[in-house]
């Protein structure tokens, strides 16, 4: 296929949010295309899910293409127009993709399918072969959250806000309550866990918004979430909570990228390289060898990890206390 172009439309009937945006190529140059329901400029998920792409781009010499903010009814037809553009990989970041994924990946077999957080039986259900699962470790995250959710609880309630009900949302949900309550006990302390929320829409920022004040009303003085834009609505209102009552006592802890500093409230992150992953995948694509199987991401291997604490409001012996359980998760004994 010829790639010297600039820019040109979709064929067809395509609306405008599907639209792909991409830049000049060469002509033995790969491409990898991402589509995602949220906006990569949401600050959330979304963000680090394309910044991941371009960073794993970079360091393999490929061009990139996306389509942000489409509809879950638009999923399949957005990766089509990519496959008929004969991308080398479409990049996809987040299970909710997987029907739509496998459906492309049986009608054009020579392209490459990574799914971010696909489930571990999905590469096995591709008839040609070339789905790739890409899976952080769903209840390490939730650990890593769940961890400094049960240091620094001081109402003994703690939150957790979805974007939809995943079967990697919910073991990041079943992670940080577990995580959260065993070391609040260890502490001399306790932790209710709020029955989880799902806004249905990671592009949502304004059910983040109600979420957050219903559940600060319920008690909630730690927040953790999965749901994208909606998290980054949440800590609107966390922030709006705290200037109300003239100081920061209602937290959030961030994800999937070292967010602290984008909002008063935020005191750590859960940090996921995904980058790493859809590297591995491109690595796979160059030597012929990608699909079939499960790539894993973990604390152990360095895609996961724990981003830098707020100082100023998260005490020193908290600081060394976190530490020391992520040291424990590593180690494959937290909780033993």
């Amino acid at each position: 296929m010829n790639r010297k172009w600039i820019a040109m439309t979709l064929a067809g009937a395509m609306i405008a949010s599907m639209a792909p945006a991409f830049t000049a190529y060469a002509d033995d140059t790969r491409t990898v295309a991402m589509i995602c329901d949220s906006s990569i400029s949401d600050g959330g998920w979304g963000m680090a899910c394309y910044n991941a792409m371009i960073d794993a781009a970079e360091r393999c010499g490929w061009e990139t293409m996306y389509s942000d903010s489409i509809a879950q009814s638009a999923y399949y037809d957005t990766i089509v127009s990519y496959c008929d553009l004969d991308v080398d990989m479409i990049y996809a970041p987040g299970n909710q993709y997987t029907d739509a994924v496998l459906q492309a990946a049986e009608e054009y077999p020579d392209i490459a399918f990574a799914l971010l957080n696909g489930n571990e039986a999905t590469p096995e259900k591709a008839a040609n072969g070339n789905v790739s699962s890409l899976l952080p470790d769903a209840t390490q995250i939730g650990w890593i959250a769940g961890a400094l959710a049960g240091l620094m609880t001081e109402s003994g309630t703690i939150a957790f806000i979805g974007g939809m009900e995943l079967d990697t949302t919910l073991a990041k949900y079943d992670g940080y309550g577990k995580a959260a309550a065993y070391v609040a006990e260890a502490n001399g302390k306790s932790v209710t866990l709020l029955d989880p929320v799902y806004s249905g829409d990671f592009s949502a920022s304004d059910k983040g918004i109600e979420f957050a004040k219903a559940m600060i009303d319920q008690g909630a003085d730690v927040f953790f979430g999965d749901a994208s834009a909606v998290d980054s609505g949440a800590r609107q209102a966390i922030d709006e909570a705290n200037e109300a009552n003239g100081a920061i006592k209602i937290y959030d802890i961030a994800q999937p990228t070292d967010l602290l500093g984008q909002n008063p409230c935020v005191i750590g992150s859960q940090v996921t390289d995904n980058a790493g992953l859809i590297e591995l995948s491109m690595k796979a694509v160059e030597e012929g060898t990608f699909g079939g199987e499960t790539l894993f991401g973990t604390l152990q291997n360095g895609v996961l990890s724990a981003g830098e604490v707020n100082t100023e409001i998260v005490p020193e012996d908290v600081q060394t206390a976190y530490a020391g359980y992520i040291e424990e998760m590593k180690a494959g004994t937290f909780m033993q």
